[in-house]
């Protein structure tokens, strides 16, 4: 099952607000930054990945045109506040800090945060991270979580501002263990050179990871909310969501 970026229709009933009518699609912004296999460029150029057909999949469930849009991870709330994206769909977790200053869709999917090492290093979480350097993603869950819950446990926390940049200094063995994504990290540890890597724990439930993953919206945009948890609802009910999931990941991660 593939949808194309943008999706042809034959009249658009919905523009950048619901309010109005405009020719203008809706646009879904993902991090600029890949983040398979929920994001990433494809050997033509083009963005795909779970999210990336989810997300048009939820477009055509509402009748309406929408369009990838990229942007820096760090100013894509930003990006939303000021119109230059209509949503977020880039496994953005529902927390409290966020819902400050966004609004967020009903959850789509829900996933641990993973700690990831070499294979011979014994890893016990939180003590065995004593005297450890461990990466993370800034801006997001996982960093919360390792400054709220890890702070007094591991030796040394770095941030990075793309989750790629961890992974290669993993590799590098500039870092002893790093924290992200579960679903991200069993792909990544699915490269040739993440041989001898392994998952070693999974986060515990914490307040930092919210409450799953949703769509970013504005902060007034109810309208286009309404559509999209309604699309959200239509895409589980028919089993799209599932396909997918099953697709890209060999299980159903779908909320």
């Amino acid at each position: 099952m593939k949808y194309p970026l943008m999706m042809t229709a034959a009249a658009l009933t919905m523009g950048l607000s619901l309010t109005t009518q405009a020719a203008e699609p809706l646009k879904i912004g993902i991090s600029a930054e890949p983040y398979p296999p929920f994001t990433y460029t494809s050997s033509e150029g083009e963005w795909t990945g779970f999210e990336v057909e989810l997300g048009m999949a939820i477009c055509e469930a509402m009748d309406v045109t929408c369009e990838v849009t990229p942007t820096g991870w760090s100013g894509i709330i930003p990006s939303l506040k000021a119109g230059r994206i209509d949503m977020i769909m880039n496994s953005m977790s529902i927390t409290e800090a966020r819902q400050r200053v966004i609004d967020f869709s009903a959850p789509y999917y829900f996933t641990p945060g993973a700690f990831v090492a070499a294979d011979d290093l014994a890893l016990e979480v939180p003590q065995g991270l004593n005297g450890l350097v461990l990466g993370v993603q800034s801006a997001t869950t996982n960093a919360t979580y390792a400054r709220r819950a890890l702070r007094d446990s591991v030796g040394d926390i770095r941030l990075y501002d793309q989750a790629e940049q961890v992974n290669r200094d993993l590799l590098a063995g500039r870092l002893d263990v790093i924290l992200a994504d579960e679903i991200a990290m069993t792909e990544f540890l699915e490269r040739d050179e993440a041989e001898g890597y392994a998952i070693k724990a999974t986060a515990p439930r914490h307040e930092a990871y919210g409450e799953g993953v949703g769509i970013g919206i504005r902060k007034g945009d109810d309208a286009l909310k309404t559509k999209i948890d309604a699309a959200i609802g239509q895409v589980r009910e028919d089993g799209t969501c599932s396909t997918l999931s099953e697709e890209y990941f060999g299980t159903d991660i779908c909320t």
